[in-house]
């Protein structure tokens, strides 16, 4: 079928037809078929590179132009919006029927918020969480939407993703059973089976535009499912290592993934000195560029540098523990062919595109807390199998499990490369994870009464496998903790929210971590310092990163606790309760390692002393912003109006990580902490003395360069006098300095 032959606005097809997009996909083809552009639910499961996006970006725009209604596109992660939105926003030219452009945002964050300015746009794209927040705050324009687009919707199978999911789109239906709902997925195995839930068609292939061959390598070979083996050429002990060395030869791209960070880090370092061989003059200027702009971002640390240098012999690594910023550097590199090889976490193969010629999973197994490493699920192999093969480069994409006797060999071959992805079940009848949801569902007006709570659970998708009873009776369950804890109350045959229920509600928190921070906001430390509101917020379930106490770090988190014992809200467990008390070791661990923070000991620092991974320090503090920021709203609610504003300047000594007395100057656009502290130690350590300096003193103060003086000038509102900013310029040039 040609885009020509398709019922869709004439500026439409023109725009694909100018990107060299002709004839559809086979597996398009089929959902044109089903009616998709006529409004028709379905649900599109197929290999990645196979054409989702576009038939996504058909319904859309289709949607929009006609005047239908809004669109909303549900992501399961924030870097897969920011590239959806990328590949949307090739349509803000195209006009709609009344003449106006097509609009496109995305908003992921800020939990405590309706975000009203949302329903101006035509396509919102949005993270899961970020939607049902936007439930729990009653955004007006939920209620336009006439195409909800579910990207990874096998996400549903996941414990900790999958029932927000799971809860938004049975809500979406039930507010407008008229909304036309497209889920997309590369790997599902009960398709069907979520189409049924969905009132939807299920499309299934495995055409994929570039061949997928999959195999198993054992030492120097590699044996694949269509029955061919090769020999790898050894330039060293590693297999892993051999293969990728033999794509870049083929003038391939490798992906390997590694089940952990160090991992990753490690793979790359050996890879990098022999792909480095391999480079001509002209990339490794580029990549010398790429390295400088990795530098330039953020906070120099051991992990940027090392990165940097990585960068410079063609190999990256990419996991949590990067900025994002410099995450992205590495996708568009690997992307344009400059880099040859990253090496990644399994979070990679979650969305984000980046095809390879060859993919190399180097263990089928992960570390689980408290079971050790576990194999992996089919599922999440494939996921990563997928991304082998790049569209219009190669003719056939290779993707390689590593085993270290021939008996494993066997056993992945017939476990994982002939084997079919797991059902998507539910895991919504998760006490922590439903009562949560509960509580939303009445917070937000939704369920006003308990047969209309359990009607809206009825609908969904545990109910759909598993039955009612089952959902129903753990619903009962967290009506039970609600009420108990007040955040509900009956009345007559109408169920509300307390004020307490709804503020929870609306600030995102498990409504336990709510609780805590009440308990906590209540009974007071015999000493309150910082440790005790940081503790208290370490204390909830909502804290992550967990990190748990080494052995080596238990003598020294005793002796703290010691030294401390009046600072904490909650009581010291007794060291006999040894699961209760370590627990409270990890909490302790974790409000030193925000404290320390808050004093301005570095990131690398940090990372030394506690063994924590960079991605888990930065988690740490986002959630902590959060946690003091509810516990923030929660004191003002019950009317503790003498902790609040500590714990809001708390808040922001984690935001900037810097100790109190920076508060005022860091506040500033293009001061961060070590600006700050510079400043403070020339003596400019208010507003007042950043307006009254000249700029010639602040561009003496350093790491304080020109653009950045004039920016604080600006925001003081002090003077800046034209000669002498002239002056400077020239004096600058002259000394072929770089003008920042």
């Amino acid at each position: 079928m040609k885009v020509e032959e398709l019922s869709i606005p004439e500026s439409l097809q023109r725009l694909f037809i100018e990107n060299g997009i002709i004839n559809l996909y086979p597996p398009q083809e089929k959902a044109i078929k089903a009616n998709v552009l006529k409004g028709r639910n379905l649900v599109l499961a197929t290999p990645t590179a196979s054409g989702k996006t576009l038939i996504a970006e058909l319904c859309a725009i289709k949607n929009i132009i006609e005047g239908n209604g809004r669109v909303l596109y549900l992501t399961p992660l924030r870097a897969l919006a920011s590239e959806k939105y990328d590949e949307f926003k090739k349509y803000t030219d195209i006009k709609k029927k009344n003449g106006r452009k097509i609009s496109i945002t995305i908003s992921s964050g800020d939990y405590d918020s309706s975000d009203h300015w949302l329903g101006r746009y035509d396509l919102i794209i949005v993270t899961n969480e970020k939607c049902d927040s936007l439930l729990r705050h009653k955004a007006d324009w939920i209620d336009e939407l006439s195409l909800v687009i579910a990207d990874e919707i096998h996400i549903l199978n996941d414990a900790a993703r999958g029932p927000t999911l799971e809860v938004i789109i049975t809500r979406l239906k039930e507010i407008n059973p008229k909304i036309q709902i497209l889920g997309l997925s590369a790997t599902i195995n009960n398709a069907e089976e979520i189409a049924e839930w969905l009132n939807a068609k299920a499309i299934l292939s495995e055409w994929r535009p570039v061949k997928l061959i999959e195999g198993v390598c054992c030492g120097n070979e590699c044996q694949f499912s269509n029955g061919k083996s090769i020999k790898v050429e050894e330039y060293n002990r590693d297999p892993i290592i051999n293969m990728a060395i033999q794509t870049i030869k083929q003038r391939g791209q490798t992906l390997i993934f590694a089940e952990t960070r160090r991992r990753t880090v490690s793979y790359a370092k050996k890879t990098a000195i022999p792909v480095n061989r391999h480079l001509s003059k002209m990339e490794k200027r580029i990549l010398n560029s790429l390295a400088k702009k990795i530098i330039g971002i953020g906070e120099k640390t051991r992990i940027n540098a090392l990165l940097a240098e990585l960068v410079k012999k063609g190999v990256g690594f990419h996991h949590a523990g990067l900025k994002v910023l410099h995450r992205k550097i590495i996708e568009n590199a690997f992307r344009e062919g400059r880099l040859k090889i990253i090496c990644a976490t399994p979070t990679l193969a979650s969305g984000v595109n980046l095809p390879a010629r060859r993919v190399i999973v180097s263990s089928y197994k992960r570390y689980e807390p408290n079971y050790g490493r576990v194999p992996i699920s089919v599922l999440d192999y494939k996921q990563m199998a997928g991304r082998a093969g790049r569209p219009k480069y190669d003719k056939i994409g290779e993707a390689v499990l590593i085993s270290k006797t021939k008996d494993e060999q066997d056993f992945l071959m017939d476990n994982y490369i002939f084997a079919k992805p797991e059902r998507i079940w539910s895991k919504l009848a998760v006490e922590n994870v439903l009562r949560s949801h509960v509580l939303a569902c009445i917070a937000s007006g939704f369920a006003s009464s308990e047969e209309r709570l359990y009607n809206f659970f009825r609908k969904t998708f545990y109910a759909y496998e598993y039955g009612a009873e089952l959902i129903l009776a753990m619903v009962s369950k967290a009506l039970k903790f609600l009420y108990d804890e007040e955040m509900i109350r009956f009345k007559q045959n109408s169920l509300k929210a307390t004020y307490f229920g709804q503020r929870i509600s609306e600030l995102y928190i498990d409504p336990v971590s709510g609780v805590i921070i009440r308990n906590g906001l209540n009974n007071r430390a015999n000493f309150l310092t910082d440790l005790s509101i940081i503790h208290m917020i370490c204390h909830t379930p909502d804290i992550n990163p967990k990190y748990y106490p080494r052995r080596r770090e238990i003598n020294e988190l005793e002796s703290y606790v010691n030294i401390h014992s009046d600072e904490f809200v909650f009581p010291i467990p007794n060291r006999n309760k040894m699961i209760e008390y370590e627990s409270f070791l990890g909490e302790v661990k974790r409000a030193s390692v925000l404290l320390s923070w808050t004093q301005e000991v570095s990131e690398d620092k940090i990372i030394e002393k506690y063994s924590v991974e960079p991605g888990d320090l930065f988690r740490l503090i986002v959630t902590a912003k959060w946690l003091l920021y509810a516990s923030q709203e929660l004191g003002r609610l019950f009317r503790h109006k003498d902790i609040v504003p500590r714990i809001s300047e708390l808040r922001e000594m984690v935001k900037k990580g810097v100790k109190r007395e920076l508060l005022p100057i860091v506040s500033l656009e293009g001061i961060g902490r070590i600006r700050g502290r510079m400043l403070f130690k020339a003596s400019l350590r208010t507003i007042n003395d950043l307006k009254r300096a000249s700029i010639t003193q602040l561009i003496n103060v350093p790491l304080i360069g020109p653009n950045v003086a004039k920016t604080i000038k600006e925001q003081v509102g002090g003077l800046i006098k034209k000669n002498e900013w002239e002056k400077l310029k020239k004096d600058k040039l002259e000394q072929g300095s770089l003008f920042d």
